[in-house]
């Protein structure tokens, strides 16, 4: 239980760390342009070779961080800021017909993917980062609806609950005060763990170019200008590919350890 979620930690916490760092410094420029220093391998002058341009990878890969994870937070806060509280709505009322509405809704939405989402949002508006949030977050709004009804639906039929109607509160505050903290660690978990898709998202729309654009570096763009130059120059694939398999690996094994450690049937069952 508790290795994972060290061991996820450590590896989110390390990309999370070069995401930062970033804001204040890089080895090189990202964006300098160096021709001497084309298709250059990993050396002591760059850490990770440099790309097609003379840039280091290194620095790119750096910033690149930055992008996945601000992509990935605010899309994660958008699905979880609209989801939460209309799955809480639908489960207070259940069987009415806000709650099929709403559940109808998220149906609805859950059908498209992210990429198709993307790709009717940039159709209108152009490739951009900020498109990329919003197809992302609009796709994660019916993944915590759907979690957050199923999780209130059971709260509802528990003992404190009904003592709280018994004592003439409303549904909203039932819903805000006593389901809502209940239902913490199960979003906490099931936040972490769409965090690392949408660190796996942004990659995979900046690989078709609906996300960040030039000169902005993302590692799935970075993945997509390296595949012409796999049998040469195979580190401008090899790098930006592990970062994206790490951060994704980190992310879940930490969604995991924090499952183990929030629900105290795991621990039963494993103790």
């Amino acid at each position: 239980m508790m290795r994972s979620l060290w061991i996820g930690g450590a590896l989110a916490g390390a990309f999370a760390l070069a995401a930062l760092v970033s804001f204040v410094w890089t080895p090189w420029d990202p964006a300098a342009i160096d021709i001497a220093a084309k298709l250059r391998p990993p050396s002591a002058t760059h850490w990770l070779g440099a790309d097609h341009f003379g840039r280091d990878v290194f620095s790119m890969m750096m910033v690149g961080a930055r992008v996945s994870i601000a992509v990935a937070l605010v899309a994660v806060g958008i699905g979880m800021g609209l989801g939460v509280p209309l799955g809480l709505a639908a489960a207070a009322a259940r069987g009415s017909l806000l709650d099929e509405a709403i559940m109808r809704g998220n149906d609805l939405v859950f059908a498209f993917p992210a990429l198709l989402i993307a790709i009717m949002i940039t159709a209108v508006f152009g490739p951009s980062a900020v498109n990329a949030i919003i197809a992302i977050g609009i796709f994660n709004v019916p993944v915590f609806a759907r979690l957050a009804r199923g999780g209130a639906l059971a709260l509802w039929q528990r003992e404190f609950v009904l003592a709280a109607r018994v004592a003439g509160k409303g549904r909203a505050r039932i819903s805000v005060e006593h389901v809502l903290p209940n239902l913490a660690s199960l979003l906490i978990v099931q936040g972490t763990i769409q965090f690392s898709l949408g660190v796996l998202a942004e990659a995979g729309l900046s690989y078709v170019g609906l996300g960040a654009q030039p000169p902005t570096p993302s590692w799935g763009r970075m993945l997509a200008e390296s595949q012409t130059m796999i049998s040469f120059a195979p580190w401008l694939a090899i790098f930006p590919g592990l970062a994206i398999v790490l951060t994704v690996l980190g992310l879940n094994l930490m969604g995991d350890g924090l499952r183990d450690l929030l629900d105290p049937r795991v621990r039963r069952a494993r103790a």
